[in-house]
């Protein structure tokens, strides 16, 4: 398994969002709804319509879903950027469509694998190396990190067990390390 690392620069944030629109707006809002909310791909792609807007058209405050991992009940609030940008894309999409629909097939969402293609291609356009399909949850966390500074709340968000684990998980440990090694001297 190839480990990935969160998109640390909001410049390669952006030249990946430019990529990926030039590939349609599917792949540039499933890069941007996994930076801005922080659900593992296996959660986002199985997202339909119906899980972010109601009966009546409008977009939902809060989306509900059980993880996949996890089995867990998640609840989390869409930011306004997101919520507008998506309502933009689905607006004229049934309810039981797949958000993230896959151009095979009548109905299906994209797969994990195709979700990697899409975000690794566009990472190595962009130069940037170790991207996969977590890169979206841990840039999200790195960046969260970074606004907050609250460790225990985006322990909280992903449910890890330790701040260790988060920390290690976002790049923060490493970061932290690469730095001392760059201002060490002897």
């Amino acid at each position: 398994m190839n480990f990935v690392q969160p998109i640390r620069s909001k410049e390669k944030i952006e030249e990946m969002k430019a990529e990926l629109k030039r590939n349609g707006t599917r792949d540039y809002l499933l890069f941007v709804f996994g930076i801005n909310v922080g659900l593992r791909i296996s959660d986002i792609i199985k997202l339909k319509v119906k899980d972010v807007m109601d009966y009546n058209g409008r977009m939902r405050t809060h989306i509900e879903i059980k993880e996949k991992k996890t089995e867990k009940l998640k609840r989390f609030k869409l930011n306004v950027s997101v919520s507008e940008e998506l309502y933009q894309y689905i607006k004229n999409m049934d309810l039981e469509d797949y958000i993230f629909r896959s151009r095979n097939g009548k109905n299906k969402p994209i797969t994990r694998n195709r979700a990697y293609t899409i975000l690794n291609e566009a990472g190595k356009k962009c130069g940037l190396e170790e991207i996969g399909t977590h890169t979206l949850r841990k840039t999200f966390g790195y960046h969260h990190y970074k606004q907050f500074k609250d460790k225990a709340l985006l322990q909280k968000i992903f449910n890890h067990s330790s701040p260790s684990i988060t920390d290690a998980y976002i790049g923060i440990s490493q970061d932290e390390i690469d730095e001392s090694y760059e201002n060490f001297s002897l």
